[in-house]
Parts: C-alpha cells; sequence; structure tokens
C-alpha cells in the first residue's frame, strides 16, 4: 500500500529530515528544441536538490495559458497522474509567473516549483562562504518577493523540501517593506565584499599576475582540471553546482612566469537572472580575466549546446571579448567518433582528460602561448668562445646596442623574462 503524503511528511518531522527525499514529478518545456535532453538536466538538477524524480512528462501546447502555463485539460490529467504517483512537488522546466505558480499549486494539491525555483534552491543548500550565502538569500528574496501573496498559509503546511529553503517561512511572511529593506542590507553588505575582491585584484594587477578564469557548463570538470594543474584538492563531486564560491590557485607555468587560476560556478541554461545579478561580484573574477579558459565535457552529447550556453552567459557578464581557450575535458570518457566532430568544428580548441592527465602539458604551452610576452631590457655580456649564446642574443632578443669589449661582446637587448636565466649561468650581466 502507498503511503499517503501526509503520512509521509508526518513521519518526516519525527525522522532524520536529511535521509527523506521528495518524490518529483517533471513537466518537460515546451518551447525547447530538445525537450527530452532538458528533462534530462531538470532531473539531474532534482537529484541535486534531494528528490527521487518519479515521473516526467512533455507537454506540447503553445502559447502559454496565462493563468495556468498549460492547459486547464493538460493541468487535470496531470493533477489525476501525480496524485497516483503520490507526488510531493511538480517541477516545470519553463519560468512560472507569481499567479501561475499559485494556481499550479491549488490543481496539483502540492507544492509547484520551476526552473530557476529549483536552481535557487540548490544553491541556497550549497552556499558555504559568506558571500555566496549572502548572494544566495539576496537572490531567494528577489525570487519570493512577488509570490508572497497566499503563501503564508502554505508554508506552515510544509515539512521542508524544494522551494521552501533559503530566507524561510518567518521572512516570507512579513510585509513587503521588510523584505525590501533586508534586500537592501544584502546590497550594502555585498557592495563592502565586492571592494575587498576588488582590491585583491588590483593587488594581482599590479604584481602583473595574470588571471586564467576556467568557466564552462556545470560539471563540466572544473574542478578537476584546476587540481591536476594546480595539485591542490579542491572539492569534485559528480554533481551539479558542487562548486559556488569563487577558487583561486598559483601556478608557475614551465617558462618560469607566474598565474592565476580561478575556478567558479558553473552554467546552465536559463540560470535565472536574479542569481547571476546576485552572483555578479563573484563572476567579476571571469570578466577581469587575462584569458577564459573554456573548459566543455567532451562525453556529453550536447556539448555544443552547452558552449553556446555557457557564452551567452560570458556576454551577459560582459566577457565576451576576452580571449577565450576552448577545451575539450573528459577525452577519456568520450566517443571519439563525437570528439573528432568537436576537434574539427573548433581546430583551436586543446583536448584533456584532467583525470587521467592526457593532454594537460598541451594546455599548459598553449597557456604560455595565450600570455603577453612582456619584454625586459638588460645588457649582457657574451664571451667570445660562446657562440651558442650570441646565437640566442640575434636568434631570441631585440638588439638594442652592441659593443666589443676585452672579455666578449656587449649587448643591450629586450628579451622575455624566461630568458634570463639563461644569461645569467653563461654570461656577465649587468644591470
Amino acid at each position: 500500500m502507498t503511503t499517503g503524503r501526509s503520512e509521509r511528511r508526518l513521519t518526516a518531522t519525527v525522522t532524520d529530515l536529511s535521509v527523506v527525499r521528495q518524490r518529483a514529478f517533471l513537466v518537460g518545456s515546451l518551447f525547447d528544441s530538445e525537450p527530452e535532453r532538458s528533462l534530462d538536466e531538470l532531473e539531474r538538477l532534482t537529484d541535486t536538490a534531494g528528490s527521487d524524480t518519479v515521473g516526467r512528462s512533455v507537454l506540447r501546447s503553445r502559447p502559454p495559458n496565462p493563468a495556468t502555463f498549460i492547459g486547464s485539460g493538460q493541468a487535470r490529467e496531470l493533477a489525476h497522474e501525480t496524485a497516483r504517483l503520490d507526488v510531493d512537488v511538480v517541477i516545470f522546466d519553463d519560468d512560472l509567473t507569481p499567479s501561475q505558480q499559485r494556481n499550479l499549486q491549488k490543481i496539483f494539491a502540492c507544492d509547484v516549483v520551476d526552473r530557476p525555483g529549483l536552481i535557487l534552491d540548490i544553491f541556497a543548500q550549497h552556499a558555504t562562504s559568506r558571500a555566496g550565502m549572502l548572494q544566495v538569500e539576496l537572490a531567494l528574496l528577489r525570487y519570493h518577493l512577488p509570490r508572497l501573496r497566499g503563501r503564508g498559509a502554505e508554508l506552515s503546511r510544509q515539512a521542508g523540501g524544494i522551494g521552501t529553503r533559503g530566507p524561510g517561512e518567518t521572512k516570507l511572511e512579513t510585509d513587503r517593506r521588510r523584505i525590501e529593506h533586508r534586500i537592501a542590507r544584502l546590497s550594502a553588505d555585498l557592495d563592502k565584499l565586492e571592494r575587498t575582491r576588488a582590491t585583491q585584484r588590483k593587488a594581482r594587477a599590479r604584481n602583473d599576475v595574470p588571471l586564467f578564469a576556467l568557466v564552462g557548463y556545470t560539471n563540466a570538470g572544473k574542478s578537476t582540471m584546476l587540481n591536476a594543474l594546480t595539485g591542490t584538492d579542491v572539492l569534485v563531486e559528480d554533481r551539479l553546482f558542487s562548486t559556488l564560491d569563487a577558487t583561486v590557485r598559483r601556478l608557475e607555468l614551465p617558462d618560469g612566469r607566474g598565474v592565476v587560476f580561478s575556478d567558479t560556478v558553473g552554467f546552465v541554461r536559463r540560470i535565472p537572472h536574479d542569481l547571476i545579478a546576485a552572483f555578479h561580484s563573484t563572476l567579476e573574477e571571469i570578466a577581469d580575466a587575462s584569458v577564459i579558459l573554456h573548459v566543455a565535457d567532451a562525453s556529453d552529447p550536447a556539448t555544443e549546446t552547452h558552449i553556446d550556453a555557457v557564452r551567452e552567459v560570458l556576454e551577459e557578464l560582459g566577457a565576451a571579448t576576452i580571449p577565450e581557450q576552448l577545451v575539450f575535458n573528459k577525452i577519456d570518457a568520450a566517443d571519439p567518433v563525437h570528439i573528432h566532430r568537436l576537434e574539427r568544428l573548433h581546430p583551436d580548441a586543446v583536448s584533456t582528460s584532467a583525470k587521467t592527465g592526457d593532454g594537460l602539458a598541451v594546455l599548459l604551452d598553449r597557456v604560455a602561448q595565450l600570455l603577453p610576452h612582456e619584454l625586459i631590457t638588460a645588457t649582457v655580456t657574451v664571451p667570445y668562445d660562446r657562440p651558442d649564446l650570441l646565437a640566442i642574443v640575434w636568434n631570441s632578443t631585440e638588439v638594442v646596442h652592441e659593443e666589443h669589449t676585452d672579455t666578449g661582446t656587449r649587448f643591450t637587448v629586450r628579451m622575455p623574462p624566461s630568458l634570463r636565466s639563461a644569461f645569467e649561468k653563461g654570461t656577465h650581466r649587468h644591470a
């Protein structure tokens, strides 16, 4: 016999809530060109949020019904199906207006959440830093503010789950003025944190340390790549949005130059605008980058779609003009035919496996090539018995002045910093 919703929720109040997972029903996008693939992603998001998908449906009616988004007949049919499956929450792959969400909750007699609400819920669970938690709370308040009417009674009956995290019942039942005041306070706190970040970024710029921002679709393997490149132990999980807060690590390239890598939150299609706005201070690491390393999962059939989605977000952040290096990751798990197709479409991309290390040396060489080669001015004396060093002078430096002395030829040259050590070992170098 199937346990009823009320009985399971009552059980949830006397057991560990962390092990009680909601039963979710997914409703596919009406306008997505690949609705089943989008639903697959929604199912992964649902799992990350802590719920199990027990049913799904793709509805194709258009245009959206102003009152219920889907047709009234479709809504009744789905309500019957979700009741039969004993569903706790219905998740739409599209954005719902506050009135559509309220009307659908009455029809389904359970929680109804849209894609933005689901993503916000995941962020609410995963944020750990002070900045991350402030950003998530701000985005949640902005999302819930227009949905306040009629929510108090519903929230008082809920035992927790998707759509109920974040600000919580108390804040949502306060008047609009207090919530708007809280939004203003959060914005001010985030502005202070951003000024601190800006100071840190200026310090990096003064020290001429180039910043490489690792960006990509969520779960593309950016954190694994950061670990592999820098020898660190950033959290790696096979779950969407396992990284929310920017992680910065320093690395010395084979030519001796130091760079900084920054790993930030992964993107998804149709990421909530309020979330982008709230996380803008974190994502500004990307806008300040010298080069963007765009990591794409080569083992996913939707690689091209994910690349387009990431570039849309980069454009929204004002980072579309920053030089980009596309990196195909997870080639160890990818179909060789798919990899060949991707490499043909993107001949300048680098194919790697952060897990096995394949291609990482090539990637570091490419990183070094992408950096501007700043020249230093130095005066060196090359002994007459060192034709090898003389060849380096004429082939790899810009000779400003040449003078013959008793011990050798004195050159004033402009050269890459990486050549400094070669001349220090084999020549007399002057300040």
